[in-house]
């Protein structure tokens, strides 16, 4: 049995730390890439440090023609989401920055694999679901998120622009019997535009913000707070601190909560099992969970390079299953289809539709109409029941 009385911890970062800004600049490639061609090949990775952005990686398209243009655009799509997310900084600014742009035609020895419908790699990817929030998401990570992602709100709308982009929020949360019921301490580093603003000034303008999102139950006279805990925090993004695509991969998914394959996601198309089996594995999961055959689920697959189907596919439902944990291994096997195009194909995936996740987590969002977060939906909960 696992511990039911314990504290745990999970941070989440800005869309304007230097590792997103990364992210978003390798999935806002994507999507351009997709856009124009929804069988689009990209493995697009981003460095950024003061005044100066760097993309490479490899990329395909069916006409050649189509992909000299598409090479031409790249600079203006970079600096359109630096733009976006709010740096006019004297040494990271969305106008002057340099954009180097070394992205090359995609490996025919990896194409080879893929066009036969086997999976771009090698790989396991994990799934999880827990049924602590509404979300079906582990509260600590879901809640750092939603912090950070209403302080962004505020600073884009106006209502505090004294706020910069760059930011990092951490919870650690009391667990009673396995479930949420305070929490222990809150730390909360955001970059601000006036000098003169002390660590108290800053709890003053973020913390009504923080009360807001974070449950009232929660949050009490022990919680510790610590905002701004070195002092000022002027210079921010890569101007502070280089950034790189694909190094906040726990913050990307649970927050630690549970295991993590190892593979970022962000600037990698859908045929790439990295990103679209975790899809599967968290949209299993999460279905898993929703039907009431566990309280918490971790559900793992495996792929090899030019297989198409999954080596291996484990559940484990921590002691909290109603259902024996292989009829769920195979009733997951018979509802959905997890080749890479099988997973491509049930979850909508060839779509411009990857931006929005490089920030604020890539789980525990609400399914959106033009097929975004489709991985969240709880539409197989009846047939799991009936394979089950």
């Amino acid at each position: 049995m696992s511990r039911q009385n314990y504290t745990f911890t999970s941070e989440s970062v800005s869309e304007g730390h230097p590792d997103k800004v990364c992210d978003r600049i390798s999935d806002a490639v994507l999507d351009a890439f997709l856009t124009e061609e929804p069988n689009a090949r990209v493995a697009c990775e981003t460095f950024a440090t003061s005044g100066m952005v760097v993309i490479g990686g490899e990329v395909g398209l069916s006409d050649e023609e189509r992909l000299k243009v598409m090479m031409g655009s790249i600079g203006q799509i970079a600096r359109d989401c630096i733009r976006d997310i709010g740096y006019e900084q004297e040494q990271f600014h969305w106008n002057t920055c340099r954009v180097m742009n070394f992205l090359h035609e995609q490996s025919a020895h990896i194409a080879q694999g893929v066009d036969r419908d086997g999976a771009g790699d090698q790989g396991i990817m994990f799934g999880y679901a827990v049924n602590e929030t509404p979300e079906l998401m582990p509260a600590p990570i879901q809640y750092s998120h939603a912090i950070l992602k209403r302080l962004a709100e505020v600073r884009k709308n106006g209502t505090e622009p004294t706020l910069g982009p760059d930011a990092k929020s951490q919870l650690s949360l009391r667990y009673e019997d396995g479930k949420p019921v305070e929490v222990t301490s809150i730390v909360l580093s955001t970059q601000h535009l006036d000098e003169d603003m002390t660590s108290d000034d800053v709890r003053a303008v973020v913390e009504p913000y923080i009360r807001e999102v974070v449950p009232t139950e929660w949050i009490n006279g022990g919680t510790e707070w610590h905002v701004n805990p070195t002092g000022k925090f002027v210079i921010g993004g890569p101007d502070g601190d280089a950034g790189l695509t694909g190094r906040k991969i726990i913050v990307d998914t649970y927050g630690g909560a549970a295991p993590h394959g190892g593979g970022a996601f962000s600037g990698k198309d859908p045929t790439k099992v990295d990103r679209s089996a975790a899809y599967a594995a968290r949209y299993l999961a999460k279905n898993i969970v929703a039907a009431g055959m566990a309280e918490r689920c971790t559900l793992q697959l495996s792929y090899a390079i030019g297989v198409a189907k999954p080596l291996s596919i484990y559940v484990d439902t921590h002691g909290t299953g109603e259902v024996d944990e292989a009829g769920i291994e195979r009733a997951v096997a018979q509802v959905m289809d997890l080749t890479p195009r099988g997973i491509r194909e049930h979850l909508g995936l060839n779509k411009p539709i990857f931006q929005r996740t490089a920030a604020y987590g890539h789980f525990g969002r609400a399914p959106e109409a033009d097929g975004g977060f489709s991985w969240e939906k709880v539409d197989l909960v009846e047939a799991l029941k009936k394979a089950v």
